[in-house]
């Protein structure tokens, strides 16, 4: 899916009808395997709605039919939000305890599925699932990391915009653009006043987002990091075009620091956490909203230096690698899937916007763009 989604992007033909013909002669969901439903919402669902959208094969929008129809059963719950897990042969379901990211972050990819089928069922489930969880925030606005989907009790209070929590506030937003949906715009309204309030800290002049207690508000950890990065597109997205700014400069600090991101660091003392760097996108994303929405040209020169950065440490014979730490630069012998979905694909359309028309799609989490259908 992320080869043929990047390909047609790309305006690489044949390299797209090759990749279409293989998944529809070889994809198949009828397999008596456990997958998670976050992540295949956003990578497979997310790329064959896309690549509907894009080619008009109705084969893909059928792929995605019987893809969603097998992990309804995941919604089977006492409050609506997901178990973590679901069998796709069976519709057995694992782990009641989910976090808001996997939780919120399926409402573009069911809800298109809706909308493109007549079909409510997608997004109504999505819906009340993301809805029940947005019921359970705190009196400030705010939601913790972990949360049991059978009871509807927290399990962990730590509020904050990191992996965990981070795309739910990205579909928030994009929920309402895309359908045009008032209740999603309350939601994101009301999301986004709470962590500009509780979440936002200022250090040296640069503005960073950090941890809280999401009842008391009491600042718990001064962290950020890669994952963090998704931010100032979020808010640029969202027209606050002066604090996704800000927020920029201080993602390219973390880059000029350590010359490469790292997963977390404390952002009082500039001192390294979780070292590792997995190839993450979502500065360079960053960069290109920034880009397009302003047409300053300092963003697209920031997402060139962070690219080259990527490059100079990461590139190996066959690909591009981990790094293990990156004070070091030691390499692992890994390169996940977001790499060619995400990374090299902000790149590439920062290097040529005109790749795509901005304005007419909604990326989903996993860079597949998705265009509305107006009821």
């Amino acid at each position: 899916m992320k080869k043929l989604g990047a390909a047609l992007l790309m305006g690489l033909d044949d390299e797209a009808a090759r990749a279409k013909e293989l998944i529809l002669a070889e994809l198949s969901f009828d397999h008596d395997m456990t997958i998670q439903v976050f992540e295949v919402t956003i990578r497979l669902l997310g790329g064959l709605l896309s690549a509907y959208q894009m080619d008009g094969d109705p084969r893909f929008l059928e792929l995605a039919v019987d893809l969603a129809d097998r992990m309804l059963p995941a919604f089977d719950t006492p409050t609506g939000m997901p178990y973590v897990r679901v069998n796709l042969a069976t519709g057995a379901t694992e782990w009641t305890e989910n976090n808001p990211a996997e939780i919120g972050t399926l409402t573009l990819e069911f809800g298109l599925l809706s909308r493109l089928t007549g079909d409510p069922r997608y997004f109504d489930a999505a819906t009340k699932g993301v809805t029940e969880l947005h019921r359970r925030r705190s009196a400030l606005g705010l939601v913790g990391t972990v949360i049991d989907v059978e009871t509807g009790q927290w399990q962990n209070v730590e509020s904050h915009v990191s992996g965990m929590i981070d795309s739910y506030y990205e579909y928030l937003l994009k929920a309402w653009l895309l359908f045009d949906d008032d209740d999603f715009r309350h939601m994101w309204e009301g999301s986004r006043d709470a962590i500009n309030r509780h979440l936002a800290m200022e250090v040296d002049g640069s503005l960073w987002y950090g941890r809280v207690d999401m009842e008391s508000g009491e600042t718990t950890a001064a962290i950020s990091g890669a994952l963090d990065a998704f931010l100032p597109a979020v808010l640029a997205l969202g027209g606050d075009l002066d604090r996704a700014a800000r927020l920029m400069d201080s993602v390219h600090l973390m880059w000029t620091t350590f010359d490469v991101e790292p997963e977390s660091f404390d952002f009082t003392t500039m001192e390294v956490i979780h070292p590792g760097y997995p190839l993450r996108p979502e500065a360079i994303e960053s960069a290109y909203y920034l880009f397009v929405l302003t047409g300053d040209e300092r963003y697209r020169d920031m997402g060139r230096d962070i690219f080259h950065r990527i490059v100079r440490w990461t590139r190996v014979e066959h690909g591009f690698a981990h790094l293990v730490d990156v004070r070091t630069k030691k390499k692992d012998d890994a390169m996940e899937s977001f790499f060619l979905a995400e990374t090299l694909k902000y790149a590439y359309l920062l290097a040529d916007p005109s790749a795509i028309e901005f304005d007419e799609v909604v990326f989903n989490t996993e860079a597949h763009p998705l265009r509305p259908v107006r009821r």
